[in-house]
């Protein structure tokens, strides 16, 4: 090994580390979230992604779009049942920092069937990569406008035919204040939960995560972090992938994950 090769391996001081993020790059709303979402709800998130999903992924041979890939969910589940290409889009540097770590993990052959596109759908400008595309838990947290424009790109990157399957947004405000409390998780010596408090505002829901880690002396950190989500009915949704090229699909009727098909060009 080389001395330069061997700088790679160095761990910098942190006063000397400079980072210099794109100018094209927002603000990582996702950046405490990103640490401890998968502990929190890796398994409850792995059996939905396996119920909504799996039967559609098995079936992808020219490619599977993932939108919005997140810490991998979805992404790992296609590579595992499937053999088609995967394109996981992910513009969170956060969340994309722990997919790429996942995937670097995988052999060689399977790691080289997914592209990871560091940007929302409509820059990554992909045309007729997927049979089978997927956007999951991402649409809530998309302003009506942003919601609308998701579907045109999401049409091009699907082969005439292809399946488009999106797991709704809530589909009304909430009347009262809404809290729900996960079963708290041990990783070794600590304790970590999280609290989600969803008071209606106005148009939209605003999402509180109250994030504590206990160990033996008690609380040693806490966080919070707020998201915005939209509310929109089935129908609204629907009637919106239906203005953007897509079919309704007959035989499936899940009400969470509606599932339309790309037109014939």
């Amino acid at each position: 090994m080389s001395h330069l090769t061997g700088l790679f391996y160095m761990l910098p001081l942190l006063p000397d580390v400079s980072v210099a993020p794109s100018a094209r790059e927002p603000p990582d709303a996702c950046e405490i979230s990103a640490e401890l979402y998968d502990s929190l709800q890796a398994d409850q998130d792995r059996a939905r992604v396996r119920r909504f999903y799996g039967r559609d992924v098995r079936l992808a041979r020219r490619g599977v779009l993932d939108v919005g890939a997140g810490t991998g969910r979805v992404t790992l589940v296609s590579l595992a049942q499937s053999r088609a290409p995967v394109h996981a889009v992910e513009p969170s540097r956060s969340m994309r920092s722990l997919l790429m770590t996942r995937l670097a993990a995988l052999p060689v052959d399977v790691r080289a069937r997914v592209t990871v596109h560091p940007r929302r759908l409509d820059e990554a400008v992909l045309h007729e990569v997927a049979d089978v595309a997927v956007c999951h838990n991402t649409v809530a947290c998309l302003r009506p406008a942003a919601r609308r424009a998701l579907w045109p790109p999401g049409a091009d990157a699907l082969v005439p035919g292809g399946v488009f399957l999106v797991q709704l947004p809530p589909d009304r405000m909430p009347r009262d204040e809404v809290t729900y409390l996960l079963p708290a998780q041990k990783v070794g010596r600590h304790e970590y939960a999280v609290r989600m408090v969803m008071p209606a505002a106005a148009d939209r829901i605003r999402t509180r995560f109250d994030y504590w880690v206990r160990g033996g002396s008690g609380v040693l950190r806490e966080y919070t972090e707020t998201f915005w989500m939209w509310p929109a009915s089935r129908a609204e949704v629907i009637g919106e992938l239906l203005g953007s090229g897509f079919l309704p699909r007959p035989g499936r009727d899940d009400p969470a994950v509606p599932a339309v098909r790309l037109r014939r060009r």
